[in-house]
């Protein structure tokens, strides 16, 4: 009997079973660190622990899409380990703050399956949850990924693809910050506040970054993401790209970071409503990234702050002519395509 764990394959996974996910990360000043160090967030909540202290925070919380990313790298050797591709994100809400020295564990319930049409993958839809030492959740989302078949003449589950929202609700959002006051325009980097935006506009971010080897594998690593696409060069070769992919998160990092030119105070993202890789993002190629505002929304009961339902289009190009589609497909220049709402002070 082996003693390693080759992950599972399609046909391993059965229509409403929960999966543990090990093991428990104790998340640190180090981690934040690294991780400005990889994607350069200037953020002030993020960054300086006296701005978040004055806004009203207990402590400086960790970013959100690192603990994003901390949470999917414990699903990684039980859901994607045999993964072609990440395909997408729906109703991901990030449901209180995590701060330095809390401790993140996750769990996965498998919500649906569906065998492609070439009959040699299928995709796997789960709704995963994090949480920390205490047992609250702190992040509960979905996400759907395709899957290679051990055996690709095993009989496929009954198909089951389930209904998802299309955005998470404004009422769901009230809780997703404390109470903010004194919010310091100067100290933050932004003159723009909450009525600032409206629907319809659109913002070029205007700067780029060129994606390292070296950078995108440690960041995949600091998420003890184990997925063989991102690491082995060796097995990539026989893949349809023939090199490494670059983790689907690091894509969202980056575009998150970009848009701090344009949005310096979104300062909290509190739901990504849904999320599409569009292409794959290769080792040398540079990203740029564009906004738009969908929607602006007082929160209820909460005078201090709105949401901004935001679309971020990640692209290997400059984004000046707002690349999305063209021909009624997608652009060739974009990589990823983001829905989300983001917390800005009023």
């Amino acid at each position: 009997m082996t003693k390693t764990n080759p992950g599972r394959f399609f046909e391993d996974f059965r229509l409403g079973e929960t999966i543990v996910h090990a093991t428990p990360r104790t998340v640190t000043e180090g981690d934040a660190a690294l991780y400005v160090a990889l994607y350069g967030n200037r953020f002030a909540v993020q960054s300086a622990e006296s701005f978040a202290r004055a806004i009203g925070y207990p402590a400086r919380p960790l970013d959100d899409c690192l603990v994003f990313h901390v949470v999917f790298g414990k699903t990684v050797p039980d859901v994607s380990l045999n993964a072609v591709a990440n395909l997408g994100y729906a109703d991901c809400r990030f449901l209180r703050p995590v701060f330095a020295g809390d401790t993140l564990a996750a769990t996965s319930q498998v919500i649906g399956l569906k065998e492609t049409s070439s009959g040699k993958t299928g995709i796997v839809y789960v709704r995963s949850r994090g949480t920390n030492q205490h047992g609250d959740a702190v992040l509960d989302y979905v996400r759907w990924v395709m899957v290679r078949k051990r055996d690709e003449a095993a009989p496929a589950p009954a198909e089951h693809v389930p209904d998802l929202p299309a955005a998470v609700p404004v009422a769901a959002l009230a809780q997703a910050c404390p109470p903010i006051a004194g919010y310091d325009l100067a100290l933050a980097g932004s003159p723009h506040r909450f009525g600032d935006y409206a629907p319809g506009e659109r913002i070029d971010h205007v700067d780029g970054t060129t994606v390292e080897e070296a950078e995108h594998q440690l960041a995949t690593r600091l998420y003890q993401n184990t997925a063989k696409v991102h690491f082995d060069a060796l097995a990539a070769r026989e893949t349809r790209f023939g090199r490494r992919l670059v983790y689907g998160g690091h894509v969202i990092s980056i575009a998150r970071a970009l848009t701090f030119n344009g949005l310096g105070n979104a300062f909290h993202v509190a739901a990504i409503n849904g999320g599409r890789h569009v292409s794959p993002l290769f080792a040398g190629d540079t990203v740029h990234a564009w906004s738009e505002v969908l929607e602006a929304a007082p929160l209820p009961g909460r005078g201090d702050v709105g949401a901004l339902r935001l679309r971020t289009v990640a692209a290997k190009a400059p984004c000046g002519d707002f690349p999305l589609r063209q021909d009624g497909a997608d652009h060739p220049a974009v990589l990823l395509e983001l829905d989300y709402w983001a917390i800005l002070p009023r």
